[in-house]
Order: C-alpha cells, then structure tokens, then sequence
C-alpha cells in the first residue's frame, strides 16, 4: 500500500486523518500560501477593528488574525462574493456609460481669492415705529459684469469660528474673487414688509447695499417681560414655519 502520497498518514503512524484534520491542514496550507504570495496591506476588503481582530469587508466575516483572514480569501465563499462584485461593477459600468457620454464633466472652479471687500455698516432708526435696523454697504470693485453678490442669515449654530450663542447671528456677504465677509448681529425677528427689508446691487459703482430693521418686542398683556408680535417667532414656531432668514429660528424659539 501506498502511504507516502496519502495526507496526514505515514508508515507506523496510524490510520488516515480524519475529515476534519483534514479540513485543519487544508485550511494551513492555504494560509501558508496566502501569506507568500499576498499583500494584506492593498486588500480593498480588510479591515483592522478597534477590538484588534481583523474583519472581511465584503463577507463581514471576523477572523482572530492575518493568517486566518487570509484562508478565508482562498475559500469559496470569498471567491464567489468576488465573481458577484465583479459581476454588478461590470454591470453599473455598462449602464452609466451613456450618462457619462452626453453629460458634461463637471469642472470645480479654483477662484484666487483677492481679500475682503470694503464695507460701511450704519445704525438707523425708524422715526415712524421706532425701529432698530441696520444698513451695509459693501463694495466690490474688482468683480465682473455678470457677478452678483449674495447675502444670507447664518445661525449661531452653523458656524465654527466662535462658541455658538443664542443671542446672535451672522449675516453674510459673498462675491468672487472677494473673500466672504459676516456680520454678528442680534438673533432677532427680521421685518421682512415691504420697505422694511432691500437690498441693491449698483453695476456702476459696484456697491451692494443691504437694509433692514428689526421688529419690535411688544409687551405682554398681563405683565412681566415683552414678547413677539403674533406674526414674530412664536407665531413661527407654533406653526412650524421656518423664517428663510435664519432657518434655525424655530429651533431657538422652541
């Protein structure tokens, strides 16, 4: 008889492995090929985990270390969720192909930022209703005809630069090539009637001109403190409609 070809069996070494030694010494060869002949590192499916085991992207299979990882890139469940991935990338590629024929790449703008606009900020008053508003002037002499600045209402909330701060928010000035510009002002109810909020953008002096005023606070009917008109914030709030001044107000109110 011949043992010296039969796995796990040789002369005086008793009977044949079993199927599940066999299994065992399959497994070891396969890993000991794997790690001569495979990068671990460039292996788009491997994945070191915080608890120090490493994890199969693309089966979520969890393996206790490299050498079992890689026996399982030789086994038949990897290889054929492989063959399907290939398959599905082929497919999407074959039906994205006329999209990208008849669309036009998209091209990121790099705009060399030439510093900040000049800019007059003015207090004014409402003789009428005793408003508080407040008026900018903001130019911007170097932009082109076809150029429009624009402005919006930042929350306290969205910004980076400062602690946030329910009392304030930002408005915000932006021309290319000019470096944008913002305003910390009060986190108060806007007038949004007509006459009350206007802005202007001169094509000739390129002078972009914003005005506003604040509502007025009116006091409460039974005493103690002021409170918004009907129509401010907590008129807002209650039907939660979102102010396209400053998105977060209902939020702040709440």
């Amino acid at each position: 008889m011949d043992f010296q070809n039969r796995a796990g069996s040789k002369p005086g070494a008793g009977a044949l492995m079993s199927h599940s030694e066999s299994n065992v010494a399959r497994r070891d060869r396969l890993r000991k090929l794997a790690l001569e002949t495979i990068d671990i590192e460039s292996d788009p499916y491997f994945m070191r985990n915080h608890l120090g085991s490493y994890e199969c992207k693309l089966c979520l299979t969890l393996h206790n270390n490299e050498g079992s990882y890689l026996a399982h890139t030789q086994g038949k469940k990897h290889q054929a969720n492989l063959a399907r991935r290939a398959a599905l990338d082929a497919r999407e590629s074959e039906n994205a192909a006329p999209t990208r024929a008849t669309t036009a790449p998209k091209v990121k703008k790099n705009v060399v930022k030439i510093g900040r606009p000049g800019y007059k900020v003015t207090k004014i008053r409402d003789p009428n209703t005793k408003q508080f508003g407040l008026l900018f002037e903001i130019t911007y002499p170097e932009v082109t005809d076809d150029t429009k600045p624009r402005h919006r209402f930042m929350s306290a909330y969205e910004q980076r630069i400062e602690a946030p701060n329910k009392q304030f928010q930002y408005l915000i000035f932006a021309a290319e090539p000019y470096e944008t510009i913002a305003f910390k002002v009060q986190s108060r109810e806007v007038d949004m009637r007509p006459g009350k909020f206007w802005s202007h953008w001169d094509k000739d002096t390129r002078k972009f001109t914003l005005q506003f005023f604040f509502r007025n606070p009116t006091r409460a009917p039974y005493g103690g403190g002021y409170h918004q008109r009907a129509t401010g914030a907590n008129a807002v709030a209650a039907s939660g409609a979102v102010n396209p001044l400053n998105p977060y107000l209902t939020q702040q109110s709440s």
